[in-house]
């Protein structure tokens, strides 16, 4: 007998009718017509002929400062450099106890919306690395139904901070998982690009990952990605390094960008968009018209690069809203950069599913046999439709063992001669 049966369901390739057999955490089979009659099971669940999708994957996040919005005080202007000012008012005053009380809520937001995986940076600026040591104990923590993978983020630059490269090679020491780095905010553009080299040097050396903020400017001329694709290639790191932001993409010339896409390729660098962050602190110093400031998602995609969307914030010193919902991150990246094809509007589908996990290294996640047992319910009949509804989270799974449910969105009418209620799915 089957752990578990999910039979009746949709899947994102447009699949119907399909089952999903599991057994000791693992994915055993996916078929057309599997049913308790042909595969009992101790858990069966009727999908109902909606869509089951692979867990979503944030690939950006700063879980650090989630949920720490008013502390000390409000960002009132809402731009980028008063959040990052607010955020060293606010390190001093910093316990690990809030921290971790506060990444657990987030944590607990998270499994309900169906994002079992999360790749955060954390400042590693910060003297006592107090931040460092509470995420690891999260990490610990959230392991039995959370993926949480963490970058050691030099916020103020590895250069620029006195002590930072330090810090940075402490924190690995202690177990974080991804060397980070913010060249854009070193003092030189020299010194930016001598701060690219370093770490991704050091990351070669360790065997790590590499996740940096990069160019997370307006100004065409921030270029520190060249760089970046340049050391990959140098290195050998091929696949293993991710350009977060890259919002400077947006306002570069055509004819240097046609360059850098292939050089981009060539070191098969990966992309983190930020599409409600960037929307919101790009082009602050525009009249009219103003820049979206979003990287050229679509482009990229054409050459070939993996491109993730990520939330990035959450009620923090930058962005006061947000709620774990990475269907709303995926619906701005889709209006933001115009990808409302048939097929484009699929890929911001997988740019918060299948192609986080692979930027993150987990080949455990995903809807095929052999794979881990984790998936969502999710109350629609296709990922377009999920998008456009921001989808009800039906059921959350994670190794076969359900997380979260939630009953279905319906609105009851009381209209004449119309139904009794709607549940908005076309």
């Amino acid at each position: 007998m089957l752990d578990l049966l999910i039979h009746n369901a949709r899947l994102p390739d447009g699949r119907t009718r399909m089952g999903v057999a599991v057994q000791d955490g693992r994915i055993t089979a996916i078929e057309p017509g599997l049913s308790p009659a042909t595969a009992p099971a101790a858990q069966v669940v009727d999908a109902g002929d909606l869509l089951l999708s692979p867990p979503f994957v944030d690939a950006h996040f700063h879980m650090d400062a989630t949920l720490s919005y008013g502390l000390p005080r409000v960002n009132q202007s809402g731009t980028l450099l008063e959040g990052i000012a607010l955020w060293g008012e606010l390190k001093p005053l910093l316990t690990a106890e809030a921290l971790i009380e506060r990444a657990l809520a987030y944590c607990d937001w998270a499994v309900a919306q169906g994002l079992l995986a999360i790749r955060s940076h954390v400042d590693v600026c910060d003297p006592r690395l107090l931040a460092v040591d509470a995420l690891l104990e999260v990490q610990r923590r959230v392991a039995p139904y959370l993926d949480l993978q963490l970058v050691a983020f030099p916020q103020d630059g590895v250069l620029r901070s006195p002590g930072a490269l330090d810090l940075l090679k402490e924190a690995l020491k202690r177990g974080v998982d991804v060397v980070g780095g913010i060249p854009h905010f070193e003092r030189t553009m020299a010194e930016g690009a001598a701060s690219v080299t370093l770490l991704c040097e050091l990351a070669a050396e360790q065997g790590k990952l590499v996740d940096m903020h990069c160019d997370e400017s307006d100004d065409p001329l921030s270029r520190h990605v060249e760089t970046l694709a340049f050391e990959t290639q140098r290195l050998g790191l091929h696949g293993r390094v991710a350009g977060s932001h890259l919002t400077s993409m947006h306002s570069m010339d055509n004819y240097y960008v046609s360059k850098l896409l292939a050089l981009m390729a060539e070191a098969r660098l990966n992309v983190v968009a930020n599409p409600l962050i960037n929307i919101t602190l790009q082009g602050r110093h525009d009249s009219y018209p103003k820049r979206r400031g979003m990287t050229r998602v679509p482009e990229q995609l054409a050459a070939g690069l993996t491109v993730a969307f990520g939330h990035d914030c959450v009620m923090d010193p930058w962005y006061s809203l947000g709620q774990a919902d990475m269907l709303e991150v995926a619906s701005m990246g889709l209006h933001v950069a115009q990808m409302t094809g048939q097929a484009a509007m699929r890929q911001c589908f997988d740019a918060v599913t299948t192609a986080p996990a692979r930027i993150l290294g987990l080949d455990h996640f995903g809807l095929a046999v052999g794979c881990e047992a984790s998936f969502v319910l999710l109350q629609a009949r296709d990922p377009v439709e999920a998008l456009r509804l921001r989808a009800q989270r039906l059921g959350v799974w994670r190794r076969g063992v359900q997380l979260a449910a939630s009953a279905p969105r319906t609105t009851t009418l009381m209209l004449p001669g119309r139904p009794a209620q709607t549940d908005f799915l076309r």
